[in-house]
């Protein structure tokens, strides 16, 4: 049961990004750092191997060096960059592919819908949440952490943690 908790973490702490980006255009440090320290707490309650973990801690290298180059590029925010490098253990190698079709699927699709909405002039009631407010006026910024999350929540069944928690 204890094992299950830990590896709820990743919906949750997903769940949570997205929401506080579309919120606030920020992702805490606590969230990426959660994800990040609780792939080896779920790993060792599932009994992934040493291998495995190696792989994980190598991805999340690979994926931070990539993220801030493109963050130094602006295409992607440091919050983002910082996302995708804690959720990469999680994904794993061979569900890297996948998560990655499903994050820029996820984005164009956020992307188009914020295009329509930007576009429309903006009503009266979104004064009544200022955050719909900052959505709307806000020409060149996404939030982004929304794919993000989308991509892994949809590739979460075919990581290896999740193979090791209900077979597969």
């Amino acid at each position: 049961m204890a094992s299950l908790i830990v590896l709820s973490v990743f919906p949750a702490a997903l769940i949570i990004a997205a929401a506080n980006d579309l919120y606030e255009f920020k992702i805490p440090n606590w969230i990426a750092i959660t994800l990040f320290c609780a792939y080896f707490a779920a790993g060792a309650a599932f009994g992934a191997g040493a291998s495995e973990m190696l792989e994980g801690l190598l991805l999340a290298g690979a994926a931070l060096t990539i993220g801030f180059g493109l963050f130094a590029m602006r295409i992607l925010g440091g919050g983002d960059a910082k996302l995708i490098a804690a959720i990469a253990p999680w994904i794993g190698l061979s569900a890297a592919p996948l998560f990655l079709v499903n994050m820029a699927f996820s984005g164009a699709v956020l992307a188009a819908a914020l295009l329509l909405f930007r576009k429309t002039p903006a009503l009266p009631i979104y004064a009544q949440a200022p955050w719909v407010m900052r959505l709307h006026q806000k020409p060149k910024d996404i939030p982004y952490a929304v794919a993000i999350a989308a991509g892994g929540l949809l590739s979460f069944p075919h990581t290896p943690l999740f193979q090791l928690a209900f077979g597969g």
